[in-house]
């Protein structure tokens, strides 16, 4: 079932004030695999250098993966300006989550990634880590996220303090620190409160023009 549940977001959109939120599709690939060929990114997201085919395998692999479940993350001001524009000119990053115990399927780790850099320092990373949050505990039945980031990514490690996450943990192999928030119903609510604004739409690739 938690299958069938991680790839529920293959037909929706979710749409918020500073950000929409849309599912991972070829046609977003050619953007993403030129943000990727930024040195600086990849050391902040620990990725590796793919070719676009890689790239492709990957974004397949990524829709269909029970464990993983991303959104493209679109500046909603530029997607209502522009109507009928491809979303691939509207693209700010992505918001991954991943269920990463076995044994535990109510933790997600999540990740935020605003690569867009005229996009950046806006609030689009708080807000889309917001929506993916609530998304997780209302659709993925999570109580509990993990954020792992870069020591050097003070920006990042702020914003999750801000969204109420405590450092739990520093590895000075990997050099990253892991924060985590426990849902009780207090923080619950807090989310809740923080996200009533989000409405969720059906999503057919390449037609999710503003309505």
């Amino acid at each position: 079932p938690q299958a069938a549940t991680m790839r529920l977001n293959q037909n929706i959109l979710l749409l918020g004030k500073k950000v929409v939120l849309v599912p991972y599709t070829p046609e977003h690939v050619p953007r993403y695999h030129e943000w990727m060929k930024s040195e600086e990114l990849r050391r902040l997201t620990a990725s590796e250098p793919l070719t676009l085919e890689q790239e492709y395998v990957m974004q397949r692999s990524w829709q269909e993966d029970a464990d993983k479940c991303t959104f493209i993350v679109l500046d909603a001001e530029k997607w209502q300006a522009q109507l009928g524009t491809s979303e691939e000119s509207c693209m700010a990053g992505d918001v991954n989550l991943f269920l990463t115990d076995l044994g535990d399927p109510t933790l997600g780790e999540i990740e935020v990634m605003i690569a867009e850099p005229s996009c950046r320092g806006q609030g689009l990373g708080t807000e889309a880590v917001l929506m993916m949050m609530s998304y997780g505990v209302t659709k993925l039945g999570l109580t509990k996220f993990e954020a792992k980031i870069g020591q050097g990514n003070e920006p990042s490690i702020r914003m999750f303090r801000k969204l109420h996450f405590e450092q739990v943990a520093v590895s000075s192999v990997f050099q990253e620190v892991t924060l985590r928030l426990t849902m009780s119903e207090p923080e619950r609510q807090w989310l809740l409160e923080q996200t009533s604004h989000v409405e969720e739409k059906p999503y057919r690739a390449g037609a999710s023009e503003p309505c």
